[in-house]
């Protein structure tokens, strides 16, 4: 079997996500998904990697999966180059389940859990739909709130929980925890950040970032965990202020609280709060994952498997997070393959904790793209059931006036 097409396509309505086709002579079709920069990366999938890929066995997926990530710039990044490979390698897995018959969970080991508990990512429906993505900017308050005009309040929950946790967030809790969701993540912090350039926070907002801490607390005590991410926009110094006064509201983890360049740090920040350190979906590969885990410095492992090379490099992160006594905790908040393929990792990985999940994507726009989506109960997701990743981009969105598609063949 080889690979005798590769196509791209993406869509105007989204247009950070870029889906990728590979066509074999046997009439399996593969299909991977990454997020960010979709011209950049379908420019490098055609005009570099096509010509390492085209004519190869789909099935050589290791092999190929270092050869693609063989160039300078690919070096535990996750620019361009290594969301491509991403891509690429979604879809290689993908064809080989469809050939086998059988999950890609199955060909990670099979499943290592029943069903996984999930938290809710509180974003809303347009929560960086749009190309701009600058921690506030690409928030879209004004997006989700139009979306849920006219419905009440209380329906607008679920469509908009990012305005819910900055605004009413102890009647957001009360909602998820209805529904089963124990779990919550929120990043009250990011408006101060982008005010001081992360330098410093000021009394004033510090008191009004901790008010959503106080109305769940006082709300619900503590049946609902809470997450916190800090989009790597802080310094030590303020990152170690902040972690100090959110301590009393018994958070789970602080995800991300500066930059992840330097294990040093980010293990100097871990020595400072009893609170456990989430990092990062910005990595790219295995190595900036063990110089952290060397240093102390993560006690979750999180990693987003289209930006970090694929299932290929993200099962080896797991596994390297498990040599450490870690848990793995995959992320999402990109798009529906990504999702679908995070869901088939964390159930094949015997130390995942927990997995991120959008409940505005995939009870919303998710469900436009794909033919299939994980089942969701009771704040538990349960395994794909088909073969390979048991989605791919729903007929329509061929259909759709604002679809463009690229294609390389051998």
């Amino acid at each position: 079997m080889k690979v005798v097409a590769i196509e791209t396509l993406r869509l105007e309505a989204y247009p950070n996500l870029l889906w990728v086709r590979l066509i074999t002579d046997a009439g399996l079709v593969g299909f991977g998904e990454t997020y960010f920069g979709a011209g950049a990366v379908e420019a490098h999938i055609h005009e570099i990697l096509a010509v390492r890929l085209l004519g190869r066995d789909p099935l050589q997926i290791e092999a190929l999966n270092r050869d693609l990530l063989a160039l300078p710039l690919a070096q535990a990044s996750t620019g361009a180059e290594t969301r491509a490979v991403s891509a690429i390698d979604l879809a290689l897995w993908d064809i080989f389940g469809k050939l086998c018959g059988q999950p890609v969970h199955q060909l990670l080991g099979g499943l290592c859990h029943e069903s996984l508990r999930i938290y809710n990512t509180c974003a809303g429906t347009h929560y960086t739909r749009g190309a701009d993505l600058r921690p506030v900017a690409n928030w879209a308050l004004d997006a989700n709130r139009n979306a849920g005009a006219g419905e009440g309040a209380d329906a607008v929950l679920g469509a908009d929980d990012l305005d819910a946790f900055m605004t009413r967030a102890d009647r957001l809790a009360e909602d998820l925890l209805a529904s089963g969701i124990t779990a919550m993540k929120i990043w009250p912090f990011d408006p101060a950040a982008r005010e001081s350039g992360g330098r410093a926070i000021s009394s004033d907002q510090l008191k009004q970032a901790l008010e959503p801490f106080e109305k769940i607390r006082k709300a619900v005590g503590d049946r609902m965990e809470i997450m916190v991410e800090f989009h790597s926009l802080w310094n030590l110094p303020a990152a170690k202020q902040i972690a100090r006064a959110v301590e009393p509201y018994a958070p789970t983890w602080y995800e991300d609280p500066i930059r992840m360049t330097s294990p040093q740090a980010l293990a100097d920040y871990a020595r400072a709060t009893p609170v456990w350190v989430c990092a990062s979906e910005t990595l790219g590969s295995r190595f900036p994952y063990k110089d952290l885990l060397e240093r102390d410095a993560v006690d979750v492992v999180m990693v987003d498997l289209v930006w970090t090379g694929g299932l290929t490099e993200g099962r080896k992160i797991a596994a390297l997070a498990d040599t450490w006594h870690r848990p793995f905790a995959p992320h999402d908040c990109t798009g529906p393959l990504a999702f679908v393929a995070a869901i088939h990792a964390a159930f094949s990985q015997p130390n995942s904790l927990i997995v991120e999940s959008v409940r505005a994507f995939y009870t919303g726009w998710y469900r436009e793209l794909v033919t299939a989506l994980p089942r969701i109960e009771q704040g538990r997701v349960y395994p794909m059931a088909g073969p390979g990743l048991g989605a791919e981009l729903a007929p329509p969105v061929f259909e759709r006036p604002d679809l463009t598609m690229r294609r390389s063949e051998a």
